[in-house]
Order: C-alpha cells, then sequence, then structure tokens
C-alpha cells in the first residue's frame, strides 16, 4: 500500500510594492524554494505561496507622487514582482495580492468579523508615534536620535480613533508556545529576542486608520469611516491562499504553515501579532517560523528607503539565474547579515560553479565518452570509498536542511565534488588499467548524486548534469536521497 503523503505548506512574507523588487526579497524567495523543492524531493505534497501586499499609506503616497493611481501603481509593481519569481526559477504553487478582492478580502473580512465576535476588537481613541515606512505605531524608546532606526525618519505625531486588537490578553499565551518551541523560531537569537519583547508586556495594537486619512485599502466591514491597517490585511493574506473564507477542504488540508519564511525586520509583527490572531480565532499556530538577516551592499544595509538596491533583474541577465541563487545561498548566511559586492559575486562564481562543479562535470563527461565502452555500462563493481562519501554527504545533507543551514549542505556538497576531484588525480582513469572502468563509473554515479542534491538548489544546473548523464531528470527521489544503481544504467548513450 503506497504511503499516503504529507502536506507541506511554506510561505514568504508578501513584499510590499512601493517600489520595485530588490535583492533582499530574493533572499527570502529562494529560501523558501529550496524547502519546498527539497519537500517535494521527499516525496510531499507541497504549497509553496508568495505575493504582494498593496495596501498602505506608503504605496498610496509613492503612487501619487508618480501621478498613478494606487490601483495602476500596485498592478503594475505585483506583475513585476511575479516576473521576478520567473527569472529566480522559484516553484511557489500561488501568488497572493492583498488588493484580490474575491480571495483575500473575503478572509479578512471573516477574520474581523471573529476577532470582533471574540471581543477582542474594540474602539478607542489613540495619539502616538508613526512610523510611515514601518507602517506602525513606535514609541520613543524605539527611536535612536528621535528617527526610527530602520527608515531614518522621524515618525509623525498621529490623533485619531481607531479600531484595537485586544493583544495584550495573549500575551502570557504567545510567550508559552514559543518557549516551548509549539511555533519554534529559527535561529534560537530571534527567539530569544522576541521572548524579550515578549516579557515587557504587549499592548494592544491598532488594527484601522480613519479612511479619510487612509483610503486605499480595505473597509472595515460594519464601519465604512474606517480602513482595515495593514496587519490586520496583510498577515491574513497565508489564509486567505488557503480560501479560509469558504473553510475549503485547501485550508482544512495544508493549515498550519509548517514554515514561514520572514526577514528579521517584521519579527513582531509576525511572532506576536500573528500568533495573538490565530488564539483568538481558535485556528492552529505556525509550525516554524524561519527568520534571515539583511544583505548590505558594501557594508551598508540594503533598503528602498535607502536607495541602495541592487536590481536583482540585472544580476541574472548578466550572471544566470543559478548564479545569483548560488551566490545568495552559499555566500549569505541564511540567519544573519551577509554583504554583497561584485568582487566577492564573481570570486564565488568561478572558484566553485566554473572551476568547481563545471570542470568536474567535463572532465567526468569526457572521461565517460572517451573510455567507457557501451558494453561496460552496467558495470556492478563500486569503490566502498566513494559509497561511503556520498553516503555521509547525503545524510549532512539532509539534517543541514532540516535546520535551515543552506550554506553547510552546499558546503558539503561541494566537499563531495573536491574529493571526486582528488579521486580522478589518484587514479588516473585516462591511463589503461583493470580499474579504470570501475573508476568512472564510480564518478558517474558520484555526479549522478551531486546533481540530485543540487536540484532544490540549482534546479537549471542539475537538469542540465543529468541531461549529460543521459538520466531522466528525477523530480523527486527516496527519503534518503539515494539515486540507485540501476538508475545509473539509463547512461546508455553517454559514449555515444
Amino acid at each position: 500500500m503506497e504511503k499516503k503523503k504529507q502536506k507541506f505548506y511554506i510561505t514568504t512574507s508578501i513584499a510590499y510594492t512601493n517600489a520595485n523588487p530588490h535583492l533582499g526579497f530574493s533572499l527570502e524567495t529562494i529560501h523558501a524554494d529550496v524547502l519546498a523543492r527539497y519537500h517535494r524531493q521527499l516525496g510531499d505534497d507541497v504549497l509553496f505561496s508568495t505575493g504582494t501586499d498593496e495596501h498602505g499609506i506608503k504605496i498610496a503616497n509613492a503612487a501619487y507622487k508618480q501621478n498613478q493611481s494606487p490601483k495602476i501603481f500596485t498592478d503594475r509593481l505585483a506583475n513585476k514582482f511575479q516576473d521576478l519569481g520567473k527569472i529566480l526559477n522559484l516553484s511557489n504553487n500561488d501568488f497572493i495580492r492583498t488588493t484580490d478582492k474575491k480571495r483575500h478580502w473575503q478572509s479578512v473580512k471573516k477574520v474581523w468579523f471573529k476577532l470582533k465576535k471574540n471581543k477582542d476588537i474594540y474602539k478607542k481613541k489613540y495619539k502616538g508615534l508613526y512610523c510611515v515606512g514601518c507602517e506602525t505605531f513606535i514609541t520613543e524608546k524605539d527611536l535612536v536620535k528621535g528617527k526610527c532606526p530602520i527608515h531614518q525618519k522621524e515618525p509623525e505625531v498621529i490623533e485619531e480613533e481607531n479600531y484595537f486588537f485586544r493583544l495584550s490578553k495573549y500575551s502570557k499565551e504567545i510567550e508559552k508556545i514559543i518557549k516551548s518551541d509549539k511555533l519554534r523560531i529559527i535561529p534560537k537569537s530571534r527567539k530569544n529576542e522576541i521572548l524579550g519583547f515578549i516579557k515587557q508586556g504587549l499592548k494592544d495594537v491598532s488594527f484601522s486608520r480613519l479612511r479619510k486619512n487612509l483610503k486605499w485599502g480595505i473597509p472595515v466591514p460594519d464601519d465604512k469611516s474606517q480602513t482595515i491597517y495593514v496587519w490586520g490585511d496583510a498577515l491574513v493574506n497565508y489564509l486567505s491562499v488557503l480560501d479560509y473564507a469558504q473553510n475549503s477542504k485547501k485550508f482544512k488540508k495544508f493549515w498550519p504553515a509548517d514554515v514561514q519564511c520572514i526577514g528579521k525586520d517584521i519579527l513582531k509583527f509576525h511572532c506576536a501579532i500573528w500568533p495573538g490572531m490565530l488564539l483568538s480565532l481558535g485556528i492552529d499556530i505556525p509550525k516554524n517560523m524561519f527568520v534571515h538577516g539583511f544583505i548590505t551592499s558594501n557594508g551598508k544595509k540594503m533598503s528602498k528607503s535607502l536607495g541602495n538596491v541592487i536590481d536583482p533583474f540585472e544580476l541574472v541577465e548578466k550572471y544566470g539565474t543559478d548564479a545569483v541563487r548560488y551566490f545568495l545561498l552559499r555566500e549569505i548566511s541564511p540567519t544573519q547579515d551577509g554583504d554583497f559586492t561584485e568582487k566577492k559575486f564573481n570570486q564565488r562564481y568561478e572558484a566553485d560553479l566554473a572551476k568547481g562543479l563545471g570542470n568536474l562535470t567535463a572532465r567526468i563527461i569526457t572521461l565517460a565518452q572517451t573510455f567507457f565502452a557501451q558494453s561496460l555500462i552496467s558495470n556492478k563493481t563500486h569503490s566502498s570509498k566513494v559509497q561511503t562519501k556520498i553516503d555521509k554527504t547525503q545524510n549532512n545533507y539532509k539534517a543541514f536542511l532540516d535546520d535551515f543551514k543552506f550554506n553547510k549542505a552546499l558546503e558539503d556538497i561541494w566537499k563531495l565534488i573536491s574529493f571526486c576531484d582528488q579521486y580522478i588525480e589518484k587514479k588516473q582513469p585516462w591511463k589503461k588499467s583493470n580499474t579504470q572502468c570501475s573508476v568512472i563509473y564510480d564518478l558517474l554515479f558520484a555526479l549522478a548524486n551531486i546533481a540530485q542534491m543540487l536540484q532544490p538548489f540549482l534546479p537549471e544546473t542539475s537538469e542540465k548534469i543529468f541531461k549529460q548523464l543521459g538520466i531522466k531528470f528525477l523530480r523527486k527521489t527516496n527519503p534518503k536521497f539515494r539515486i540507485k544503481k540501476s538508475e545509473l544504467l539509463f547512461i546508455s548513450h553517454v559514449a555515444y
């Protein structure tokens, strides 16, 4: 009896459409794509969602500055983010937009009424400091020299009557689920950070703005004088994708999210406000919150607000999709800030892709084409040393990916590449000997396994290697990622 597939639901945060995509968001989507492809390798039923956050004052202001309506402005940028997914070769199943009235708005309305029914939405007058860049109220202690530390701008003083979400009610319970790892936060430093924040006591948060001040957004369904504030709108996207408003089979199957990928700047919203909302709604908490750092450019934070962003479209056009994916996954720490410079990019490209993987693939294929007779393809002799090295790499690969350590998984694959280079030099298979065919067989077998492990990281490169080997591109494998010896027998036309 065939084993029932496990579900795996993974999301990115949704990109804010106030400017063109930059490399920082590319990092997050590639992280999610690797995990989605990896779980497809495991045979899981994967739903991978990303999308765009299209409401708010900052977006409306950006549109008006370009003499465009917010609708035209966000349509253009949403298309741009979908184009980004294509050039990065993302395998997402869905792309949600917060301007989607059919899917998203209906789920937001359902959430609003349910929160209100549970007496967790109430109205009060409020005066506070508001950062347009963060789309949130902040306190004076959050400021550095009177400015928001992220956007380097002084906040506005806002005084109006809004609806608030009773987050304080869930403070202790949120603390408990994070401490117990019911909501596992990766890395641990971010878990400690949010626990320190919660320990101070969570305060109720504004969930609406006066509509006369914020017209670009979803109206509060039972009070047209108010607009649902960004987090009461944007966070719901993870449910909208699953047709939560209809209580669909999709929602019942895929919720809770198995992994949610976010940047460290939205940690508080996703690990405090979001769990609070879900607790009020009476539905399960996400299992894992994976938090990445920022990409810096020559040592400075890369930010649309600071104007020092790197265009991923230009980078891909110059170097290719897999080269960009490789640099971001190998050079940038998954959970810490990492620096991008063109010099570092070129060094990685030349050393690891051109001279490393590319050179090894060419050497092995050339050896096979030159010396490997068709009658010897089914050679059963196999080096235990090579098999042991492959097994060790496979085990490390799985452990690292299960722990979100993309760079470490790649590092181990490249150790296997280095091992193969040394094996060639030691065995010198271009010289006629009794072991010549066995050595080439070992190398073909190792290269096939390297290609298999590279699938989640470098899908185009992996497929090209399989094609050169004459192996049908394997989109999934067994749980241990082993390519069987029988599959290697597909290499029947390498020499011809």
